[in-house]
Parts: structure tokens; sequence; C-alpha cells
């Protein structure tokens, strides 16, 4: 039975926050639930019966004009549903785990439902919602449109709502379901490129075992489309030259290898921007997750608290919802009951424990798969610890530290450096908390000693990678192999290397690792490659268990952006046959599949390397 609704009065205020948690909890379990009136039935918004409305909304209806949006955690808002929506990829896994069938998905109210024809099912109020933008820890306010930091928010992300299945919560949210609020003069809408990066990206990761949101299904519209920049191709194999030589005094201080990456660099960013408008279709793709809580979200009310005392209430009840959604456990047996604000920091403070190991961990699983997020503000930071935002990311072909696909991303979104953003995003969700303390002092312990812990995830990461076992102290053998390692591995490619690397446990030398290589490996580097290799073997002290802990570790496949280019070009051309052979590959990544492997388990091809919009975009 569903908990009664409060009215958010101010005498009410303190019977919120003792019915919050309660009103969170699912309110039904739903066993072998099926059907899609059954689904809408197991809805229960959370977000939109414990949080508060733009107490402006009513006024700007229908909300799809971009304004400042001064109050509220939530401006409803209803998508706006694609012209002649045809399902084209959906998850069988996740929509199993909603409760529906098949048979559900064949349902036309699918389609249109899951590409905003909110008529198509009922689920209750749909909402945007808004936050604050930071970046590597420091706050954006200038380049908000009013120069506040308020004009940031869902600009194209609409929730459609949450439902509860088998006490399992998930909020369900549209990405280009149209202006909302706080998109900032585009038109709203993804299309069919971008959502299929999305849907196929959120299904590797899923599968790769690195926490994410899902993917449930892609529709595409068969008549409306819109014009997006991108590139012409008549210089896709044209390089320009680089503005800088090895041999400049400005590049003195770099070994050769690290001047060798940044000229590199320098060539792919210094390429042609989009030279064309394109016309493409219109798609949307249906994201799912347990929230869609972000650090944005805590230290957009942060900011507003520490304006005006007065807005304290509002801030609470956001840090409490985050907690109640993501982080249930630290409320204690008595899930009834939320603590009252004196008792909140002591629950605050775990909080920012736990979190602070969900995004080490989530930023250290990055490195394992050679994964690049490309735009990790705290905005695009779940506190639950999940990767999300599927449009500036990219995989790695070749092994460069300082690798993003976006060229927009600068150093700091870097491959390498994604746990020195991580530890940034947490750093502004630890800030964030601090007006429910009078002492700041626990909240700066935590953040002194933050970058050791960090670092021992993606110590650990490479551990694991290199196949040695729990309990192997990550700091000693493993440590120093990677770093000898690492800047041989530069331009090799990633995954391949590690995966022959498990080969090699056994015995064998540099020359089953050649199938990485871009270029013929050099007689230094092929000793080099031998020296490490026996060491490594004699560091592990056995084979036992080994390889089978590599192959759990190191997938054989990943998303390589090549992949994905055929797969939308051929989409768009109205072939989906490779979109759905890749939906197939990522859904095992570490196996190995004769047929698939002949096509897919491989270098990129040379021109995937140089080409814009393959091997980087704007």
């Amino acid at each position: 039975m569903r908990a009664p609704q409060l009215v958010y009065t101010a005498t009410a205020c303190a019977a919120l926050r003792a019915a919050a948690v309660r009103r969170l909890r699912p309110t039904r379990r739903l066993i072998n639930m099926r059907g899609l009136d059954a689904f809408a039935a197991a809805a229960d918004a959370s977000w939109t019966r414990a949080l508060n409305a733009d107490p402006e909304s009513k006024q700007h209806e229908p909300n799809k004009s971009s304004r400042r949006v001064k109050s509220g955690h939530y401006v409803p808002v209803v998508p706006t549903a694609l012209q002649s929506p045809e399902l084209k990829l959906h998850s069988r896994e996740l929509c199993e785990e909603l409760g529906l069938a098949e048979a559900d998905v064949k349902d036309e109210r699918f389609a249109r439902f899951f590409s905003g024809d909110v008529d198509a099912l009922t689920l209750g109020t749909t909402w945007a919602t808004p936050y604050a933008l930071s970046i590597m820890g420091e706050p954006q306010t200038r380049n908000c449109p009013f120069g506040t930091g308020e004009g940031y928010g869902d600009g194209r992300a609409v929730s459609l709502g949450e439902v509860v299945v088998d006490d399992k919560r998930w909020e369900l949210q549209l990405k280009g379901g149209g202006r909302t609020p706080f998109c900032r003069g585009a038109d709203g809408r993804a299309v069919l490129r971008s959502s299929l990066r999305e849907f196929l990206a959120s299904e590797a990761m899923h599968f790769l075992r690195v926490p994410t949101t899902r993917a449930l299904s892609l529709v595409v519209s068969r008549t409306e489309t819109t014009k997006r920049p991108w590139y012409s191709g008549a210089r896709d194999d044209a390089v320009p030259a680089p503005s800088i030589s090895e041999d400049d005094p400005r590049l003195a201080k770099f070994p050769p290898q690290v001047r060798k990456q940044l000229i590199r660099q320098l060539m792919r960013q210094g390429g042609d921007d989009p030279d064309v408008m394109i016309e493409e279709s219109c798609a949307i793709t249906c994201r799912v997750a347990p929230s869609f809580s972000r650090v944005g979200h805590v230290d957009l009310f942060a900011r507003r608290a520490r304006q005006d005392a007065m807005r304290m209430t509002e801030y609470e009840k956001i840090v409490q919802h985050v907690i109640a959604r993501e982080y249930p456990e630290l409320l204690g047996e008595d899930a009834t009951r939320l603590p009252q604000v004196d008792d909140l920091k002591p629950v605050a403070l775990k909080f920012a424990e736990a979190s602070r190991e969900k995004l080490a961990s989530l930023a250290a699983n990055w490195l394992r798969v050679g994964f690049c997020q490309g735009n990790f503000n705290a905005d695009n930071c779940l506190v639950g610890g999940r990767t999300m935002d599927y449009g500036p990311f990219g995989f790695l072909d070749q092994y460069d530290p300082s690798f993003a696909k976006w060229v927009g991303s600068g150093d700091h979104f870097a491959f390498a450096n994604q746990p020195g953003a991580a530890l940034a995003n947490w750093g502004t969700l630890v800030r964030s908390l601090a007006p429910l303390f009078d002492d700041p002092a626990p909240l700066q312990a935590l953040l002194d000693d933050a970058h050791g812990y960090f670092q021992a995830a993606v110590d650990d990461c490479y551990r694991r990678k290199l196949g040695f076992p729990d309990g192997v102290d990550a700091s000693d053998k493993p440590k120093s192999l990677w770093r000898r390692l690492e800047p041989e591995l530069r331009g090799m490619d990633y995954t391949i290397f590690f995966r022959e690397l498990m080969n090699c446990v056994e015995g064998g030398d540099a020359s089953v690792l050649e199938k990485a290589c871009y270029e013929p490996l050099t007689e230094e580097k092929r000793s080099f490659l031998n020296e490490w290799l026996n060491d490594w073997r004699s560091a592990l002290g056995g084979t036992a268990g080994v390889a089978d802990r590599m192959r759990l570790e190191n997938p054989k496949h990943i998303l390589r952006e090549w992949m994905l280019v055929e797969a939308y070009d051929a989409a768009g051309a109205g072939d989906w046959s490779v979109a759905e052979e890749l939906h197939e590959l990522v859904r095992e990544p570490y196996a190995d599949r004769a047929e698939l492997d002949k096509k897919y388990y491989r270098r990129a091809p040379d021109a995937a390397l140089r080409r814009p919009g393959t091997a980087w975009m704007t």
C-alpha cells in the first residue's frame, strides 16, 4: 500500500524528515510482473513525491523555454514525443529485470511511451532537474547563461518516472526528449548517431562489469530529422602538419616518448573542425538506473544554502533524498525513520566515505577496460558511482595516457587522469556537505586522506590486470612492473596487449605480443619486453589460476569507435544488422567467439587513428 502524501509546509518539515525514507521504500512487491499495464502500476516516483517542484512552473508551462529556475528540486515538463517512432534496439536483460516480456516490447505502446508519448502509459508526473556545474572541483558560474550558476540542468533529459519491481527501484529517463527550461538554445533532440553510441556503450559497460546507467531501448523516428554539424569526409586522410617538432626546446624537459605523444595529440586536435551540416534522423534512448542523483544536485543546493540560510530546508531534503536513494543502508535498521538534522552529520560522513569508495572503484574500472569519459564534470558524476553520459566517451585503441576522444576534454579529463577527476568530483560532493557542519574538521580530514585512497584503487586495477591474486600488496611487485611497462606500452593496442599477455603466463616471448603492435617491434623494445616478461612470470610465483584471473579482468572486445561508425553509417542507410551484431558482441566481451573474433578482435584500421569523427570529435 502506498504511503500517504504530505503537504510541504514549514510546520510539516519535521514530519517530512521522519517519513522520507518510508516514502522512498518500495511500496509494493511485484514478482513475475508482466504486461505494460502492470509495469505502469509499479510506478512510485519518490523524486516528485518527496521533493519540491519549482514554484514558478505553472506560470511558465509547458516549461520548454530556457529560463532561470531559482527554486525547487525539479520542474514538471512533458517530453516532446518523437514523430512516427520505431523501436530498433532493446536490452532483453534489462526488460526482464523490469518485468517486461518480449510481447510487451512488441506492444505498440512500448515504442510510443519510450519515445516521449506519455499518453501511451500513465506513470505520473514527468520532470527535469536543475544542478550545478563544477569542473575539477572549481564551481562554474560565469559560463552559465544567467551568470549565476542556475542555468544548468537536464537540458534534453526528461525523467519518465520510477518503478519498483521486486523491491528494486528504477528511474527511467529519456535522452533527447526535447527542450526543458535548462536547454540553452539547442533543440533538445538526440540523433540516430549519438543515440546508437549511447545505447551500445551502456550495454558494453554493463557486460564489462563496470557500474553504469543502463539502456532500455533505442527508438528512431521514421520522419523527424534535425541538422547537426559533422565532417564532410573530404579530407579524412589528411593529417595536419604539427606546428612543433621533437627537437623543439619547449619539449626538452620531456622524455622522447612523451614528446612523440604530445605531438601526436597536437596533430589530432589540430585537425578539421566539423565542416558541414548534415540531416540526421531524430532518436531517443531510454536510460535506466536506480537513481540519477548527481554530485551537481547536492552542489547546487549547497550553494543556495550558503547564500541564504532560509534555503537550508530545501538543501537538507536533497541531501537526505540522495542518501536514501543511493545508500539506504547508512540510515540504519529502522528504515522508516530519517534522522533529524543533528543526527544527519554522522550519516553524511558515512555517505562521504561510501561515495569515495564507489567513485574510486569506478575510475579504476575505466582504466581496467580502456574507457575514457571525456567530460567528467561534477554534473556528469553520479553519487552512486555509475558511468553516465555517453556523448564524449571513447575506448582506447593505441595506449596513450593523454587520450580523450572529445577534443574539448583537456588534459584533466584524459584517460590516465580520470582518477584525479573522480577525486575532484568527490571533493565537490564533500564540500557540498559542509552546510551541515559547524566544524569543518571531519570533512577536511576525509579530504586530506583522499589522494592515497584513489591511487590505491588504480594500483589495484593494474595488479588485477597483471594477474596477481587478491591479497598481494599492490604497492610492491605489481606496481613496479606496471611502472616499467607503461612507457613502453604507448602506441600499442591496450586491449590486445593485455589479452595476449594472458597467453604468456606459461612461457613465450615478445613475439606473442606483436599482435598488439601498430608498428614493428624494434630490437630494443623486443629486448625490453622479453626481460619484462621474465620478471613478470618470476614475480607471479606460479602459474596456477593466473590466466583465468586475467581472462576475467581483461576484455577481448571493447566498443571501438570505428565499429560504431560502421554501425551508425549502416543504420542511417536502413541496415541495422551491424548494430545488432555489435549488440551481440558486447554482451560477452570476455569470451572467445571464433567468427566474431575474426572480424572484431584486431587493431584499429590506420585511417581510424587519424580520421576526424573517428579518431576524435568535437
